[in-house]
């Protein structure tokens, strides 16, 4: 799981300092290069390390410890806040137009999975209300177009494509016209990629981006590039023009340095995370969860936000009746196994790493299992 050797490393840095009365400028200095060797070892872009710890020392050095506080828990707490400014500070969310439909670009290397991720964006937001359709432009990619419509078809969720031209901005353009005759109200356009930036890549998408005018740019990203990925993400930027960063692959990613180094290479927040290979892990990314989980802390509002999607509340209602009146059996049971594991996404560990003080205990956990 992305951020694993970080936070390890950071709770370790913790345990060390509790106890202590107050936190000298020795204490101070050993914490901040155990720190900045976590950070480096996370794959964090160098310049972003050291300003890092810059402004921890300034805020942390000669500081009184809070009464209702360890002086471990006080670095923490400032290691935390800064954290979260480093992934984005605040949430950042799709900007729909008042004026439907609104236009998603997604752009991106080759590889990188944009096609998957297109139908998981698609999937969140039909959640949120809307009525979204997709939109084949990879017309390089052999079997890109019949890999958009089988996800499609998995969700439900109503492919665009023309087969007859490779002309991607007549294609556009006529997505956008089926749309409106149709009530879709949501746009995803998924774009071709290639093995690395060029001159023909930046000249497709900039045509795009001038005959539909998205609305959003989002830029998707393969976080097991490590630093490759902020690279691309800068790039892309520069040469298109993005309105946000969507990182792929986030479980196979033990280091995180991606998400860590983005939006202070780029200025532009990430939006989304993939967090695994189905089609339903897929987050909305938020800055101070995510500070909170690489620090143990746990995500006690993402659990929450996990159980109202996995859970029917009327089935519920339904148990806790049969509770009352002493009918649970056996197939109430499975029932209720079953929505733990949609909670999970297959793997109850991923539910437990959210729960507070658990998260760096799992391993002894499942030692004791």
């Amino acid at each position: 799981m992305a951020f694993e050797g970080l936070s390890n490393r950071l709770q370790e840095i913790t345990r060390k300092l509790s106890g202590k009365a107050r936190i000298n400028e020795s204490d101070l200095k050993e914490v901040l290069r155990e720190v900045k060797l976590a950070l480096l070892e996370a794959d964090v872009n160098f310049k972003i390390v050291k300003d890092f710890i810059k402004v921890i020392e300034e805020k942390a050095l000669g500081q009184d410890v809070l009464k209702s506080l360890t002086p471990g828990q006080q670095v923490i707490k400032i290691v935390r806040d800064e954290l979260t400014n480093l992934l984005g500070g605040e949430e950042s969310r799709i900007n729909f137009t008042p004026n439907p439909p609104t236009i998603i670009m997604l752009v991106g290397l080759q590889g990188s999975g944009k096609t998957t991720t297109a139908g998981k964006l698609a999937n969140r937001i039909r959640k949120q209300g809307k009525k979204p359709l997709l939109v084949a432009c990879d017309v390089y990619r052999p079997a890109a177009i019949k890999q958009l419509q089988v996800v499609g078809k998995q969700l439900d969720i109503p492919v665009f494509a023309n087969e007859n031209t490779k002309d991607v901005r007549l294609i556009a353009k006529q997505a956008v016209n089926t749309a409106i005759s149709k009530l879709n109200d949501v746009i995803i356009i998924d774009t071709a990629g290639r093995l690395q930036i060029d001159e023909v890549l930046m000249n497709e998408l900039k045509g795009l981006k001038q005959d539909v005018k998205p609305h959003e740019i989002l830029l998707v990203v393969d976080s097991m590039t490590g630093q490759d990925a902020v690279n691309v993400a800068d790039t892309f930027n520069k040469e298109l023009g993005i309105d946000g960063v969507i990182l792929t692959k986030l479980d196979g990613d033990t280091r995180g340095g991606a998400a860590l180094s983005v939006k202070s290479i780029t200025g532009k927040p990430i939006k989304f995370i993939g967090t695994g290979e189905k089609l339903n892990e897929f987050e909305e990314f938020y800055p101070d969860r995510m500070a909170s989980r690489i620090l143990g802390m746990g995500d006690v509002l993402s659990i929450i936000d996990k159980a109202e999607e996995a859970f029917d509340l009327e089935q519920a209602e339904a148990l806790e009746k049969k509770l009352r009146k002493q009918k649970f059996d056996l197939d109430d049971y499975l029932a209720q196994l079953r929505q733990m594991k949609k909670m999970g996404s297959g793997s109850f560990s991923s539910i437990l790493k959210l729960i507070p003080g658990l998260g760096g205990k799992l391993k002894d956990i499942k030692r004791i299992c």
